[in-house]
This record gives C-alpha cells, structure tokens and sequence, in this order.
C-alpha cells in the first residue's frame, strides 16, 4: 500500500471517531464538538495531501481511485447526517441540505453501477466541479462546526454546486452509457 492509500484509509479510519464526537455532543460537554471540528480539518488535509502525494510520487492507483471518494464521501455524508438531526448544536443543517447531499452521492453511485454494469468498464475520474462541489460542503460543515451564525451562506452555496455537479455527472454518466465501445470522454 502506497503512502496516499495510506492517507486515504487514515481518513476513512477517522469517520467513526468523528461520529462519536458528535453523536455525545452537549452543551456540557462543548469540548467534543472541537474534537469533532479537528477531526474533519484533518480530513480536509488529508484529502489535499493524499491527492499530492500521488500526483507527486506518480502513485496513482485502482486501490486509491476508490479508497480516495469513499474517504471524502463517508466523512461528509456522516457530518451532513450527524449535523442535520443527531446533533444538539443550535446551528445546524436542515434536513432537506441533507437530502440533497446524499441524494445527488445516491444517484452517482446507481449511476456508477449501471455504467460498470452494462460498459463492463469504469474509468473514475473527478471534474473540476465536483472538486469545488466537495470543497463547498466541507466550508459548509466547518461552518457549522464552528457554530458561526452566517453558515446557511455556507450550506447554500454547498447546495447550488451539489445540484448542478450533480446534472453535470448525470449528463457525463449518459454519455458514457450511451456512447459508443470506444468512446471516452475526459473533459
């Protein structure tokens, strides 16, 4: 296992901590929500560093191309989850910024399958705006994290990318399934 593998399960290995941080979270107990906070940033980090290492180092491989998104998904699906109805904090997300959240994630996964499925083939790639789409809903769970009255800026521009990346990979996954044996689309 590379270094960036490495990082990637590091990231993965931290979602429960992160969890529990915010599952026993209470006013008495304010200190668990900067274990949580600190918890994430160093997702966040890790996320940048483990795509470095692997540019830098050429150790781009199969293992990473999936423990990378399972990493960043399960820390943000777990925070948008933990932060719309199990937490006792007084800022945090509606239910519906969470629904859209794992819906668009839901749809690209079924997407993803029926693609592989009927291409016998898979080539998984980020676009550019799914980066900033994955960037925007970090912002937004450090936002409220950090209990900042002005996070519903966060989560709405969150939204707004998460939906229209999401019609981007919709649009993209047509492509592909639609395409012809040799097609390829890399933009």
């Amino acid at each position: 296992m590379n270094i960036a593998n490495k990082v990637s399960t590091f990231r993965i290995l931290s979602v429960p901590f992160f969890v529990a941080s915010l599952v026993y979270y209470s006013p008495q107990r304010s200190y668990l929500r900067f274990i949580a906070l600190g918890i994430f940033m160093l997702g966040v980090v890790s996320d940048a560093v483990d795509g470095y290492i692997a540019r830098r180092a050429k150790q781009v491989s199969c293992a990473g191309m999936i423990l990378d998104p399972l990493g960043d998904k399960l820390l943000l699906m777990s925070a948008f989850i933990c932060l719309s109805g199990i937490s006792k904090m007084p800022f945090s997300f509606p239910l519906w910024v969470t629904l859209v959240v794992i819906s668009r994630d839901a749809i690209i996964l079924l997407g993803t399958l029926v693609i592989y499925l009927v291409r016998q083939n898979l080539d998984i790639y980020p676009t550019k705006l799914g980066k900033i789409t994955t960037i925007s809903q970090m912002a937004a769970v450090i936002s409220v994290l950090l209990q900042l009255s002005f996070s519903f800026i966060f989560w709405w521009v969150a939204v707004v990318f998460t939906v229209v990346s999401g019609f981007d990979y919709i649009k993209r996954g047509f492509k592909i399934l639609y395409g012809t044996d040799n097609h390829r689309n890399h933009s």
